[in-house]
């Protein structure tokens, strides 16, 4: 290896240097020539399912779907892309392990509604400092112009790919994850439509960088991010929740190459990430400026108990990003700086690792937890079909790209 690299601004402030000093062991730095083996993915996309685009155009949507929820033996005739994106998705991975799918669901489910706050917060804040990943959902106009209804859908989607059983063929987690990878197939042969695409600035569209980064955000900063928030994990647990996410990764059409193995190369791979894509520019602010909206949301039509409410959850989300994305990104993308909130949140961290301490110790609790987190889970996809009735098939996505 070469010189390392020094530490990129994610990992000099908040939470993260926390997670560099204490909970990482070893030097998991980068250098030179690691960063240009991973900037060349910026510029691979995912041809196996780019090449469905114009087939499901042209009408054949329902023997994708179909294939989703049957396989692809069930389909008659199936045009030959269709049918190697599907033998390919089906066989799946010799290091697949069913029951460490099922644990890492378990122990994703145990946190209940408490797990979507790191979600908003800290995989969706955090992933808007990658500007360069940002162009295409400004493109879209879907995050900035629907942003509450887009965090309901990511929420679901979220959900049903960590419900435990969720990602055998046929199942809720492997259809929605085939699904926003043919989504984000869409979107990039739209954004490669665009004459003002710059490539140079921009790299390709949703490209395997990319995807890889939204994939850690969703497992590694997910699992750091709860932590934070007092909940406690086993090692065995923690490995299991990457698992979970690799095989997820793998379903959407990341390189195997970016697929970690274990918590230390995920901890490597989002180090190189910081490094390379976590560059915010006046677009980040724009999203997290709608992301902090619809979070304000909650107040609307309650008149002044509404403003209040609205107060408190502008600053209880801020508070937690902030505290994990540290001063100097949290300045940058104008999230709320204030220390009554920031102070609330650590709070409630310590009664949560404590009540965590006494859960991990009573015979029968973490069962329990599961099942209260399970109930909680069902009970927000309730609510969001009843509010918002997302689009779970993701039709209205692939329309607009």
């Amino acid at each position: 290896m070469g010189e390392r690299l020094p530490d990129p601004e994610l990992f000099r402030q908040g939470g993260f240097r926390v997670a560099s000093r204490l909970f990482i062991e070893g030097d998991i730095r980068g250098d030179e020539r690691q960063v240009a083996r991973l900037r060349k993915f910026a510029q691979r996309e995912d041809p196996a399912a780019d090449v469905l685009v114009p087939l499901l155009r042209k009408g054949a949507q329902g023997q994708f779907d179909q294939a989703l929820r049957q396989g692809i033996e069930s389909v008659e005739s199936p045009p030959e892309e269709l049918e190697a994106f599907f033998r390919n998705v089906e066989a799946t991975p010799y290091w697949v392990d069913p029951d460490r799918l099922d644990r890492g669901a378990r122990a994703i489910t145990r946190a209940g509604l408490l797990g979507l706050f790191p979600l908003g917060d800290v995989s969706l804040m955090g992933g808007y400092l990658a500007s360069r990943a940002t162009k295409s959902l400004v493109g879209t106009g879907e995050i900035e112009y629907k942003a509450s209804r887009r965090l309901v859908e990511t929420a679901t989607w979220w959900i049903h790919v960590t419900t435990p059983g969720a990602l055998v063929l046929g199942g809720r987690g492997y259809e929605s994850a085939l699904r926003v990878r043919v989504v984000h197939a869409h979107v990039r042969a739209a954004m490669n439509r665009r004459k003002d695409w710059d490539y140079a600035a921009w790299d390709k569209p949703v490209n395997q960088v990319q995807t890889a980064g939204t994939l850690l955000l969703f497992s590694l900063v997910y699992v750091f991010g709860t932590q934070l928030l007092g909940l406690r994990y086993s090692p065995r647990e923690r490995a299991d929740i990457l698992h979970l996410w690799r095989y997820v990764g793998w379903l959407m059409g990341v390189d195997e190459e970016l697929l970690p193995a274990d918590e230390e190369d995920a901890w490597r791979l989002l180090w190189l990430l910081a490094t390379t894509e976590f560059i915010p520019d006046d677009d980040s602010k724009r999203l997290a400026a709608a992301l902090m909206k619809s979070h304000a949301g909650i107040g609307e039509g309650r008149g002044s108990l509404g403003k209040v409410l609205a107060h408190v959850s502008v600053a209880g989300h801020g508070a937690i990003s902030r505290l994990l994305l540290g001063k100097t990104n949290a300045d940058f993308l104008e999230l709320p700086d204030d220390p009554i909130a920031q102070a609330a949140v650590l709070a409630v961290a310590g009664v949560n690792f404590a009540a965590e301490t006494v859960r991990r110790v009573v015979p029968g609790a973490t069962a329990l937890q599961e099942l209260i987190g399970a109930a909680g889970r069902r009970h927000y996809l309730r609510q969001a079909a009843k509010v918002f009735r997302p689009d779970t098939t993701y039709g209205r996505h692939m329309k607009a790209a």
